[in-house]
């Protein structure tokens, strides 16, 4: 940041980075962006000519942050910046921050396409096949030609000839087509396609789309609109294929990085609710955009939509206001399965085009649980199956076929780095693996984008093209449980500044200590405030999950899923070495990869798994933890790594783990603890 800068100078926050940093009025965005480590590219040294620099400027007032944003507060349109816009395109609403200076308080947006270090969204597509039995059947039909002696309309021939062929009868026909299909015919000559929509079978069948001569192709969307990001798969409905997949931060991030942010920024803003739904909407049409474009599809060939999400999302994508989820009782507009139009969703699709979304288990357990539920399936097993989407609002399900049960525990956003002090999202230079050296305290990393462990050939040369720049959530677990085995940490979560006399990783940070992970560039530590974070968030997974386990009477579970983009890329030795699920044989222990987007993609391929979630949805078991008279007990004893009272024998078989704490010593050391803060307390 700018040494001259003070607190009256304006406060620029960068999204989706979370960075923020005071300058004095007049200084280049560009520049700020440098200052304070946000990637913003410029091949052309900041002449305006390559264009790779833009940005957007956020409107509206941020409580959150503190700021109030606006385009007022960004210097008007420069020489450099019309030059540009005269030879290339410049989208409407974006500047060159090469060009544009600071002249207040501003939110700026760095577009997903001009990120040097843009989060990189891993949610692609299972290989898995799907039985097809789709919503949207294509019926070529020949209708007969006009007859003067039969004064029967051309769209009344239409259904008849799909009754006479297909075995459609009363048939419900889309008012958009109605002005079109004499058109349609007689383009075709007489012989045209059919897209007919039936969701149910007991259900009216409807026309939603036509089309002259043979159309022997239809395609379908399935999209989970996770809290952090969002991800889409377009798929044939005849073949069943995934032909492209994309994802993208979910812009609502710079409303509240967490659900209760956002609801509190609905609550305190009038328009706070229609803002973050225009948000997703424009950011589900870029990914239409993008999917189409990299299959060569053209959007208006897509005929169904299968959208999930938590339901805050939920509600926030179909335009309904979240503030009831903000307190107890936590109720819905809407819990079961929900059936639209995308034209009423503002999505650029096909006017005819149909939107299914799963139901919502409850409260804080959404639509997103229930595709996870549908694609793994623990009301189909004999087994106990715990299934888990860790995320800023953790869902967890468990059971089998006799019994199923569900709840959400608030973990915040630590696991995606928002509450550690080097934390941040998976993009290129976190450090998303690390293991220590129990001897040396030494760590070797991987990094995202270096090929090479940090201490292989190699990584040097290639880190240098990416930087180091933090540590993202797979790397903040590693990172936590590696230094409790490596005796740095101790079982109640601090850090043994006795170390600092055997290695230099070990530093005074006031009255507390802190690991040096890495010493470049950038130096990052790991605080024991990141220690506590992470043991917070944990504690309210695992307790989360004890209540579950107290309400099915078992001890043990019999397999376990981590699912989600975060929770595909948690090394399940390391999730139960942090005390983040319940002791389990290892080899039983799974990422079930984007299970809600696997989940979407099932509805919407196969109609019958919709009734079969919907079904199951209603059978399944609610808990409120926040009402559980055991939460506190469980989450006390879940600070601790992996836990207080819980034995893990089965991870023992697997991890050398330090030896427990005598409770005699463990009680003296609390005892001199609390001696200390009585002392200070009563100074």
């Amino acid at each position: 940041m700018d040494q001259k800068a003070s607190e009256k100078d304006p406060l620029v926050l960068f999204m989706p980075s979370g960075r923020r940093g005071r300058f004095e009025k007049g200084t280049n965005i560009l520049e700020a962006a440098r200052q304070l480590g946000v990637y913003v590219e410029s091949v052309c040294g900041g002449r305006g000519i390559c264009g790779r620099c833009q940005i957007e400027i956020q409107e509206g007032s941020f409580a959150k942050h503190g700021i109030t944003s606006a385009n007022e507060h960004v210097s008007a349109f420069g020489a450099k910046e019309k030059r540009y816009a005269e030879k290339r395109e410049l989208k409407d609403g974006r500047r060159l921050s090469c060009s544009a200076t600071i002249e207040g308080d501003l939110v700026v947006d760095v577009p997903q396409d001009v990120q040097v270090n843009a989060q990189i969204v891993r949610k692609a597509a299972d290989t898995r096949l799907i039985e097809r039995n789709p919503a949207i059947q294509m019926c070529y039909v020949e209708v007969d030609e006009p007859d003067m002696h039969k004064p029967l309309g051309d769209l009344d021939r239409l259904k008849l000839a799909l009754e006479r062929d297909w075995g459609f009868s009363d048939i419900i026909v889309d008012q958009h087509l109605l002005p079109r299909v004499q058109k349609i015919l007689r383009e075709g000559e007489w012989a045209v396609t059919a897209a007919i929509h039936q969701d149910m079978e007991t259900a009216r069948p409807a026309l939603i789309a036509l089309y002259p001569g043979l159309k022997n192709e239809a395609y379908g969307i399935a999209c989970d609109i996770g809290s952090t990001t969002i991800a889409m798969h377009l798929s044939s409905l005849l073949s069943g294929l995934t032909i492209a997949s994309a994802g993208v931060s979910n812009p609502q991030i710079r409303f509240g990085e967490d659900l209760m942010s956002r609801v509190s920024y609905v609550m305190m803003h009038p328009d706070g609710q229609e803002a973050m739904t225009n948000a997703v909407h424009n950011a589900l049409n870029g990914l239409i955009e993008e999917v189409c474009a990299e299959s060569g599809v053209d959007p208006t060939d897509i005929l169904d939509a299968v959208f999930v999400g938590n339901p805050i999302m939920h509600h926030l994508f179909l335009g309904i206001d979240p503030t009831e989820l903000g307190g107890a009782p936590f109720a819905l507009a809407v819990s079961g399965a929900v059936h639209s139009w995308a034209s009423d969703l503002n999505l650029a699709l096909n006017h005819g085009t149909r939107v299914y979304m799963l139901p919502c288990i409850a409260g804080h357990v959404g639509a997103d649980a229930a595709a996870a539920t549908l694609c793994e399936g623990p009301h189909r097993q004999d087994e106990i199956m715990l299934l888990v989407d860790v995320g800023t609002n953790a869902e967890i399900v468990l059971g089998n076929r006799e019994r199923v049960v569900a709840a959400s525990s608030p973990t915040g956003p630590a696991f995606e780095g928002a509450e550690i002090s080097c934390g941040q999202r998976a993009a290129s230079g976190a450090i998303e693996r690390v293991r220590i050296d129990p001897q040396t305290l030494e760590p070797r990393m991987r990094v995202i984008g270096v090929d090479a462990w940090s201490d292989e050939p190699g990584f040097a040369a290639q880190a240098e093209k990416t930087g180091v720049t933090g540590v993202c959530g797979s790397g903040i677990i590693e990172v936590i449980a590696e230094m409790f085995l490596a005796g740095i940490i101790s079982e109640d979560g601090v850090i043994d500044g006795s170390l600092a006399d055997r290695s230099g990783r070990i530093i005074k940070d006031g009255r507390t200590f802190s690991y040096v992970l890495w010493d470049g560039d950038t130096r990052l530590t790991i605080t024991q405030n990141d220690v506590r974070a992470i043991q917070l968030a944990k504690a309210a997974l695992y307790a989360g999950i004890k209540l579950l386990m107290d309400k099915q009477d078992i001890a043990h579970v019999d397999r376990i899923g981590l699912a989600g983009a975060f929770g595909s890329f948690i090394d399940p030795k390391y999730a139960m070495v942090l005390g983040l699920v319940p002791d389990c044989d290892l080899d039983k222990v799974k990422s079930v990869g984007n299970a809600a987007g696997t989940g979407a993609r099932m509805a919407l391929l196969n109609r019958g798994y919709r009734r079969e979630i919907e079904e199951t949805v209603t059978a399944i078991e609610k808990i409120e933890t926040a009402l559980e008279p055991k939460f506190q007990e469980h989450f006390v004893n879940a600070m601790a790594l992996p836990n207080k009272v819980d034995a893990f024998p089965e991870l023992a078989r697997a991890v050398k783990l330090p030896a427990k704490a005598e409770p005699a010593a463990a009680d003296a050391a609390a005892g001199g603890r609390r001696r200390r803060e009585g002392r200070r307390r009563r100074t």
